[in-house]
Formats: structure tokens, C-alpha cells, sequence
């Protein structure tokens, strides 16, 4: 079982398939996709309505995490989607999978 305290990830969030995409990293990744889904802080991820986990990158490492993200913020879009589509073809949330780890926050 993975704790959502202690596992460190880069992310993609949209609203909708080929949508809007935001690029985050965290070292608490299910709290913090709860946070963008119930949309507790102000900010790019409310403001849009991006409440979709498409995709998400383990690193050992929040410098690594660090890293990573701000090589995808560089990268032109139809990359990131590209990427995106690889594993999630239709973009479909990837939450459900995730709630399914832990115990702690989750959405219904």
C-alpha cells in the first residue's frame, strides 16, 4: 500500500479530453489531487475546472520531481499530449485508481 504522505510524483490535470492541461509535482500526490478535484485553493487548477488526473510519473525524488516538471512545462503542447495519450488514450481520470491506495481523502 502506498501512503499519499510519502509518494512523491509529477502530474497532468485537464478538464476534458485534448482540454486544458496543468503540470504539478508533489510529495503528497492523492492529497493533492483531492485538493485540485474539491478545488480548496485558489489558483490555475479552480479557476479552469481542471478536476481530471490524466497522467502521473512516480520519482524517487522531489529534485528529480522538480526537474521533470519543469522540463514538461517546456515542452511544446502536442507533446504533452502525446505523452498523455501513450498510457491514457482517452484521457479518462485516473483518480479512482489512485483513491484505491490509501485510506485517507478521497472523492465519491
Amino acid at each position: 500500500m502506498v501512503s499519499s504522505d510519502s509518494y512523491i510524483a509529477v502530474y497532468m490535470m485537464s478538464d476534458r479530453f485534448h482540454g486544458t492541461i496543468y503540470i504539478g509535482v508533489t510529495s503528497r500526490f492523492l492529497s493533492r489531487i483531492v485538493q485540485h478535484r474539491e478545488g480548496v485553493y485558489p489558483g490555475f487548477t479552480r479557476k479552469y475546472g481542471l478536476k481530471r488526473l490524466v497522467w502521473y510519473e512516480p520519482r524517487e525524488s522531489m529534485i528529480g520531481a522538480i526537474q521533470r516538471e519543469k522540463s514538461l512545462k517546456r515542452w511544446p503542447r502536442e507533446w504533452k499530449i502525446n505523452l498523455i495519450e501513450r498510457d491514457n488514450p482517452h484521457w479518462d481520470d485516473l483518480y479512482p485508481a489512485i483513491a484505491e491506495w490509501t485510506p485517507g481523502p478521497r472523492l465519491v
